[in-house]
């Protein structure tokens, strides 16, 4: 018997008592939370920090001999129990470890500050070191080890199986910074010639490899990579498919001493999850893959800000005297940079006692030239940075922040010149307008220019175009607004 459109009706309704979180009038109810998750609530805020009261527990557990600080962290993912360490000062550090030694994993030890981590180092033995490397994927387990002076090094590796001593030492081969140092060696690597199913068998039955990739390399007889094969395509091709008919073999090779800055550039210019690392005879020794890449952007965008400010490497866990000798010099070059501006304004020294309204407008000339010049320079380093400022479109950059400057010293001169004519003199506003112009233009291409050169000459250009700019802007403003100034003869 067909059933008619109210017993479909009621075939289709759930009964609403079976649907999780709905009692069975059909309201809604609260989820209910895991113990888990409440113990992760009452320790993180809405933002995933961890609550001022909680580490105030924590610090009270550690000095209390009753307290059980391993309860109070356990409930913890172990880039928070990272954070907790950089959080808490540096004398609890050691008795935080200790308490609870056995959460003290590879993944907790991978996420901590460089600076937090050497000293939690410094203070376990060399087998315990060696413990926690074999834990780590060979890239972790190598920036574990890399920064340990050379006695210290050899102590750690001959702790550690022969395997991994062996891999370990092979990255520390490849210059720092490099996808040498950066690859890791766990990966899955067929010849062309297998099927599907030969390749799936051999991924079942081999309980040797590696548990996390994305996708399989297919090498030649000499190992050499000749194409990948994403795992989404592997499981949806019949059995009986040869790889060489499904494999990709347009792929990114990364070179073992690539730095690490282009190799990220490489993954965000062509999308990749996963790339192979190859040696100089172009055979596979390795692969880096996305989740690595995420670091090292976030590390060298860090890193190229912090530059331009000249903080270093402005890491709040620094040693103090770190943070002194890093900031110091950039200051003192500063300083020295500084002089010069105020040898074009000691020239015309007469001239400003003739006319104090000069020494009232002279800063506004310097800062705005400094703020614009400050803007191309973020531009340009940026666009450096990330390949899109080479030697075959310099020129047409240069052209076009010359063009936005002489727009922006126009916009800026009009405002500076006419609210100067109506408080002062018209001749004085004029004389404002144009040395605005004039600053703006060429810290417009101060910008562009100390950047490039400084890239040129194989430098980092973020390390101290900074401080040129702000010389050529502060004494082009100073120079061009006094000089006019005298030229016009608003000052005999």
């Amino acid at each position: 018997m067909k059933p008619d459109d109210t017993d479909l009706a009621e075939m289709q309704q759930p009964d609403a008592a079976a649907i999780p979180g709905m009692d069975g009038d059909g309201s809604h109810e609260e989820p209910r939370m895991s113990e888990a998750e409440e113990a992760r609530a009452e320790r993180l805020d809405e933002d995933d920090r961890l609550k001022p009261e909680f580490v105030e527990a924590v610090r009270e557990a550690l000095v209390d001999e009753h307290g059980d600080v391993r309860d109070l962290v356990e409930p913890l993912h172990p880039a928070d129990i990272a954070d907790l360490f950089e959080i808490l000062p540096r004398e609890d550090r050691p008795a935080l470890a200790r308490g609870i030694s056995d959460l003290m994993s590879g993944e907790v030890i991978s996420e901590l500050n460089d600076y937090v981590r050497d000293d939690l180092l410094e203070s376990l033995p060399p087998d315990a070191i060696a413990e926690i490397a074999e834990q780590l994927e060979t890239d972790d387990a190598v920036a574990l080890i890399e920064d340990m002076g050379a006695r210290e090094q050899a102590a750690v590796l001959a702790e550690m199986e022969l395997e991994d001593r062996a891999a370990i030492e092979s990255a520390l081969s490849f210059p720092e910074e490099s996808a040498g140092r950066l690859m890791q060696r766990d990966l899955v690597a067929v010849p062309e010639h297998i099927t599907v199913g030969d390749l799936i068998d051999y991924m079942r039955d081999n309980g040797d490899l590696t548990t996390e990739f994305w996708e399989v390399f297919v090498v030649d007889p000499a190992h050499r990579p000749v194409g990948t094969c994403q795992l989404s395509w592997i499981l949806r091709c019949p059995r009986a498919i040869p790889i060489s008919d499904i494999m990709k073999r347009e792929q990114t090779l990364l070179p073992a001493d690539m730095d690490q800055e282009e190799v990220a550039l490489r993954f965000q210019k062509y999308a990749l999850i996963s790339a192979a690392v190859v040696d100089k005879a172009g055979r596979l020794i390795g692969q880096v893959t996305a989740d690595d890449i995420v670091h090292i952007i976030q590390e060298e965008a860090n890193e190229d800000t912090l530059l331009l400010s000249g903080a270093g490497e402005g890491d709040i866990n620094e040693p103090i005297r770190t943070s002194y000798s890093q900031r110091v010099r950039w200051l003192v070059a500063n300083l020295g940079t500084a002089l010069v501006a105020s040898l074009i304004i000691a020239a015309f020294g007469a001239a400003i006692e003739k006319l104090v309204a000069l020494a009232v407008l002279m800063p506004v000339v310097a800062s705005i030239g400094g703020n614009a010049g400050t803007q191309t320079m973020a531009v340009s380093v940026r666009a450096l940075a990330m390949n899109q400022l080479t030697r075959s479109n310099t020129r047409r950059v240069i052209w076009r922040e010359m063009r936005v400057a002489l727009l922006n010293g126009v916009t800026v001169a009009a405002l500076i010149g006419g609210a100067t004519a109506m408080i002062f003199t018209p001749m004085l506003g004029v004389v404002i307008a144009s040395a605005v112009v004039i600053n703006i233009i060429t810290a417009g291409m101060a910008g562009v220019l100390v950047p490039v050169i400084f890239d040129r000459l194989d430098q980092d250009p973020a390390v101290a175009s900074s401080v040129f700019v702000t010389m050529i802007t502060d004494s082009m403003g100073f120079f061009a607004f006094l000089g006019l100034a005298v030229a016009s003869g608003l000052v005999g």
